[in-house]
């Protein structure tokens, strides 16, 4: 495998040269890559960095994926512009069982390292910290766009957040790290561990970061607003959600998610083919197959899926139809439930629904749609 193909479609190799002296090395190097469970799943742009330690796998290196139990009950503050709310450790360690399997869709479990940080952080004395904290200075780290534009703005910066940087330096000096992945939005935090590991005695690791994968709407791919593609996703889902797509977006998510070229021809079948490469990925051919049936019928020719989930109808006579929505089909809130059923986007056996309060009786057994994708029979 060339060079290039270790370093497909990264903005920073850093630093110049510094890989290929560590290649020189003769020996399978060690390739770091950080994930703090702050969501519950992995979606397809945190995906990149895994993709490209899969290609250091396949040329007989060891990937150490660390899964950030410790380091999540600080917040990585990088991109904020405020400080990120602590999770509980109960949500930490709910995340943190579920990242494992969802990262061996893309890694080689044979050559896959995993580690938890708090193995060492939490260890780590009083002492341990200030010899740590005194390797970068104050003025380095606010240095950070996100730490000085909230410098300018006057608001407030706590302390763990400027240690956040330092905690994950100190991961790479705990596995000894060749080199470390990441987006662009952790550059800072990946060469903060170049700083740090000299004064442990090791050589500072290369930094290698990927490109953000930017979602149908425009902004960077996340989790927490929900523009994203979970790597365990139901196949419908995740086929349904890559064909969301702009036409301008094939060359990108083609680059960055497939590695390949967008294949000459009809952007829909463009499209189709990536959806069906995203799911197989993760699922299979033939969970593939299914999600392109399913896109095709429920949202191509507007039919009902072939499974229909069943709901039993809520007491009472009449049926508050934005609240049997909102509790059972996945809608945020009785008034956004309220709004669709305004808008037309309810349709009770084919017809917009005829109110918000509607007779049991017309319910029972009926198909409930709403918008293109939800559907449910509803059982009295």
């Amino acid at each position: 495998m060339a060079l290039s193909d270790l370093t497909r479609n990264a903005v920073d190799v850093l630093p110049a040269g510094g890989l290929e002296k560590k290649l020189a090395l003769g020996r399978p190097l060690r390739v770091k890559l950080g994930i703090d469970v702050t969501s519950p799943d992995i979606h397809i742009g945190r995906a990149i960095p895994l993709q490209r330690m899969r290609a250091f796998q396949d040329e007989g290196h060891t990937g150490v994926l660390i899964v950030g139990d410790y380091t999540t009950r600080i917040g990585d503050p990088s991109g904020r512009s405020a400080e990120r709310p602590i999770l509980s450790d109960e949500e930490i360690d709910r995340s943190a069982k579920t990242y494992l399997d969802q990262a061996m869709v893309i890694l080689d479990p044979e050559r896959t390292e995993v580690r938890y940080n708090g193995e060492w952080l939490a260890k780590l004395s009083y002492a341990d910290v200030v010899r740590l904290a005194r390797t970068i200075t104050v003025a380095r780290i606010l240095e950070r766009d996100d730490f000085s534009n909230r410098m300018k703005a006057q608001e407030p910066i706590s302390i763990s957040e400027l240690l956040y940087p330092l905690m994950q330096a100190y991961d790479s000096v705990a596995i000894e790290a060749d080199v470390e992945l990441g987006g662009t939005d952790q550059l800072y935090n990946l060469l903060a561990g170049r700083e740090v590991m000299p004064h442990y005695g090791l050589d500072p690791q290369v930094v290698l970061t990927t490109p953000l994968l930017v979602a149908w709407d425009g902004a960077k791919m996340s989790s927490s607003v929900g523009n994203n593609i979970p790597l365990v996703a139901p196949p419908e889902e995740m086929f349904g959600r890559t064909m969301r797509i702009s036409d301008d977006q094939l060359e990108e998510w083609y680059r960055l998610v497939a590695e390949r070229p967008v294949p000459d021809g009809d952007p829909l079948e463009a499209k189709l083919e990536l959806a069906r490469f995203i799911v197989a990925r993760s699922h299979g051919e033939k969970a593939a197959q299914a999600g392109e049936e399913h896109f095709t019928r429920v949202v191509r020719r507007g039919e009902a899926p072939a499974e229909v989930p069943e709901i039993p109808l809520p007491d009472g006579d009449p049926v508050h139809l934005p609240a049997l929505i909102a509790d059972q089909l996945g809608v945020g809130s009785t008034s956004e439930a309220r709004r669709l059923i305004q808008q037309g986007a309810v349709k009770v056996n084919g017809e917009p629904a005829p109110g918000l309060d509607v007779a049991r009786e017309a319910l029972a057994g009926a198909l409930l749609q709403v918008g293109k994708r939800r559907f449910a029979r509803l059982t009295a």
